[in-house]
């Protein structure tokens, strides 16, 4: 393994250069994240590397930590095994979520991605607006989605119900496999050809790590079976792991994600949404919530029947939960400003302290 072969490309090797010239130092990418401790593979094989104090002290939020897949810049300590990451070289693509729980944080759930298989079952894990929001998220983190649906084996009318998915994600490719009886791997492997990276994104139980093992040939992540009764499985992957296939692609798995709660989409909404941002163009008042507002060209689509209830309510669900997060974060740079104000203010007076003294 070269790193080369792992992505390395002429962007990377000149963002490194600013460390270039510095003593046991050499990038890196992360195959493992765990909480304080990454697995890295340098050239000469993998190490076990933590986060230093200065990258952790000077980020502004978890999303300026190492996350699986990101290039890192790594020194060596004394352990030749060991070493600790310095820096994060600039990322070409990141998929980030809102940190679960009442913490107002991005959360990188996998940097450095070419593809994002989103994940869903056709079981009772299917839900269409479940699917919007990854799709959002998949379409900001620069990387280029597509829709993985498993288990056509308990739908009962599987091209219904792609066929709705299909319409849901306009361009965007939906393949039907089945990793249990090994049917339809052969797309997936060909959206990762050599040196490529994609990241399976999904809830649990909807067969993400057995896609893996399938690829690879043998079982590298653990599967669980799921309850019968809802269609939910246990978390079998419990970290963020890169992985190696045999044609020289890789793939990210994750832990399954239910709550998947929204950073930052910007331009995504208008592309995932677009018959509704059509529609709101032939809407009275340029600011239309559609909502109460008379003469609404969505609320009449809806109406006609020309748009459905449920689309609708996701779209406006949307739009309250963005507007509630940006009060969020102007709140959250507020009190990082003024954090940042304190230490300056601090640094001030022990400087002006010791040149009295």
């Amino acid at each position: 393994m070269t790193l080369e072969a792992l992505g390395w490309n002429q962007d990377l090797d000149r963002a490194f250069q600013a460390w270039a010239d510095k003593p046991d130092v050499r990038p890196g990418r992360v195959l493992i994240e765990f909480n304080y401790i990454c697995r890295v593979w340098c050239e000469g094989g993998e190490i076990d590397a933590v986060r230093s104090g200065r990258l952790t002290h000077r980020a502004t939020s978890r999303g300026d930590l190492p996350a699986v897949g990101d290039w890192v810049v790594v020194r060596k300590l004394a352990d030749e095994n060991r070493g600790a990451i310095t820096a994060v070289l600039p990322r070409r693509s990141w998929f980030s979520r809102r940190m679960a729980g009442h913490v107002t944080d991005e959360q990188v759930v996998a940097a450095n991605v070419d593809v994002v298989f989103i994940v869903m079952a056709l079981d009772d894990d299917f839900s269409p607006r479940r699917l919007e929001r990854y799709l959002l998220l998949a379409r900001e983190s620069g990387a280029s989605p597509v829709i993985l649906l498993t288990k056509p084996d308990v739908c009962v009318d599987v091209p219904a119900r792609v066929a709705e998915i299909a319409a849901l994600a306009g361009d965007v490719p939906v393949h039907v496999v089945s990793p249990k009886f090994d049917q339809g791997l052969d797309r997936v492997a060909e959206h990762v050809p050599a040196g490529k990276t994609g990241a399976l994104l999904g809830s649990s139980g909807v067969g993400k790590s057995t896609i893996i093992n399938r690829l690879v040939g043998r079982e590298v992540q653990k599967t669980r079976d799921i309850r019968e009764s809802d269609s939910k499985g246990r978390h079998t992957t419990s970290h963020r792991q890169l992985v190696f296939l045999p044609n020289g692609g890789f793939l990210i798995d994750t832990p399954g994600m239910r709550e998947l709660q929204l950073w930052d989409v910007g331009e995504a909404v208008k592309e995932t949404f677009d018959d509704i941002e059509a529609l709101a163009l032939e809407c009275r008042f340029s600011d239309c919530r559609h909502r109460d507002e008379p003469r609404c060209a969505v609320k009449t689509a809806v109406e006609e029947g020309r748009l459905s209830a449920s689309r609708l309510e996701s779209y406006v669900k949307l739009q309250d939960e963005l507007e509630h997060l940006a009060r969020q974060q102007d709140q959250r740079a507020q009190i990082e400003e003024k954090r940042r104000g304190k230490i300056g203010a601090k640094a001030l007076r022990q400087h002006l302290k010791s040149k009295r003294g």
